[in-house]
């Protein structure tokens, strides 16, 4: 099978990679052309804008894989059938489950790379494209490449502490007139304020600081301790969950229904801060966090749907496997768009689990159905 297996991988992967390939030089000239009045707004250089059409890319190979292994197939496979090679193969004794191996094997090397690709090249890149674009020109109402946020406050609902920041770097993790509130264990209120803190070898360090208890709300601030340089690692929020928190708390004020917005790892951060979410909290992120494990997988669910679709025997002209990409995707994405909204409602019915895995399991579901009954 070893012969069979290389020549069905050959005819993959060549319209797989001259359709990836397409597409991604299609989308990153159709995003500069689209952001060019933007891009001379911040006055970048030729060098620049090709760095910058590198940066988005990733983001953009992200949307369009899934769609390329679909064509590709589609493609792929109706070739096959118009040639009679499918019907040839399955005369000779191999099943259909059989000759779409090297398909599944590449729909789960995929769905692995888009998973890493989302999790772990996209958010650098997004940082890396705002550095560009931001290199010669800042402007200070532009969120996106915001560094600096003011008046900026958080509650550690684990660790029962509040925070409010008059200002804080991110590229620095350097806070300036912070405050922190607290509860002892005797019940008296704990306050902090300070007018820097830094964050060094795991630990906050806060610089000119006045310490306050107060022994219930009604109670007056009684000064406990004044000092120059305090150490408290007993907070124990790291910078990453401050950015996540900054990150997620922009995203709420958005309701932004796209599954592939927050990386994991500022989920579980946020988390971590956040163990007792407000019902509508809850079922936004948690549709997120599902969201982000189920997309990887639409590359898996692609060869399951594209089987059926594209190995069907008879004669038929290339162009078929076009017009049956287009209209898996346009449903794909429809039910995938009604689903997450579903999920996210803060009084939806559908669990956040199921509409984040629904359009996967509808879609593959149905592609196994189809090819059980393939003839």
């Amino acid at each position: 099978m070893r012969l069979l297996d290389r020549y069905l991988f050959r005819e993959l992967l060549t319209p797989l990679a001259y359709c990836l390939g397409g597409l991604v030089l299609l989308g990153d000239c159709f995003s500069l052309f689209g952001e060019l009045e933007k891009l001379q707004e911040y006055k970048l250089h030729f060098l620049d804008v090709v760095e910058y059409s590198v940066a988005i890319t990733p983001e953009f190979l992200v949307m369009v894989l899934p769609i390329t292994l679909l064509l590709a197939l589609l493609y792929t496979l109706t070739n096959h059938s118009r040639h009679n090679e499918i019907t040839a193969m399955r005369t000779a004794g191999i099943s259909l489950w059989r000759i779409c191996a090297p398909y599944f094997v590449v729909g789960c090397v995929l769905s692995v790379a888009l998973f890493v690709l989302n999790e772990f090249v996209v958010p650098h890149s997004t940082d890396w494209k705002n550095h560009i674009l931001t290199r010669y020109v800042q402007k200070p109402g532009d969120i996106e490449s915001k560094n600096e946020f003011r008046n900026f406050g958080f509650t550690n609902t684990r660790g029962h502490r509040a925070w409010f920041i008059g200002e804080y770097r991110l590229a620095t993790s350097e806070m300036f007139k912070p405050k922190v509130s607290w509860y002892d264990p005797d019940g008296s209120i704990q306050l902090l304020s300070a007018d820097r803190a830094v964050h060094t070898n795991g630990v906050w360090t806060f610089y000119n600081v006045a310490e306050y208890s107060q022994a219930d709300a009604s109670a007056p601030l009684v000064p406990s301790l004044l000092t120059n340089v305090l150490a408290m690692p007993e907070f124990d929020e790291t910078p990453g969950q401050i950015r996540s928190e900054i990150k997620i708390s922009s995203y709420q004020s958005l309701r932004k229904n796209r599954s592939s917005d927050i990386p994991l790892a500022d989920i579980f951060a946020y988390l971590r801060l956040h163990p007792n979410l407000s019902r509508a909290d809850s079922r936004w992120l948690f549709t997120k966090f599902y969201g982000r494990l189920a997309v990887p997988w639409t590359c898996l669910v692609v060869v399951l749907i594209a089987i059926p679709f594209g190995a069907a025997t008879g004669r038929r002209n290339l162009f078929f496997g076009v017009a049956g990409s287009i209209f898996i995707c346009f449903g794909y994405f429809v039910i995938q768009s009604i689903s997450l909204a579903v999920g996210s409602a803060p009084n939806g019915h559908l669990p956040a689990w199921l509409a984040a895995w629904l359009p996967n399991l509808i879609f593959g579901a149905t592609g196994l159905v189809l090819t059980a009954r393939l003839r």
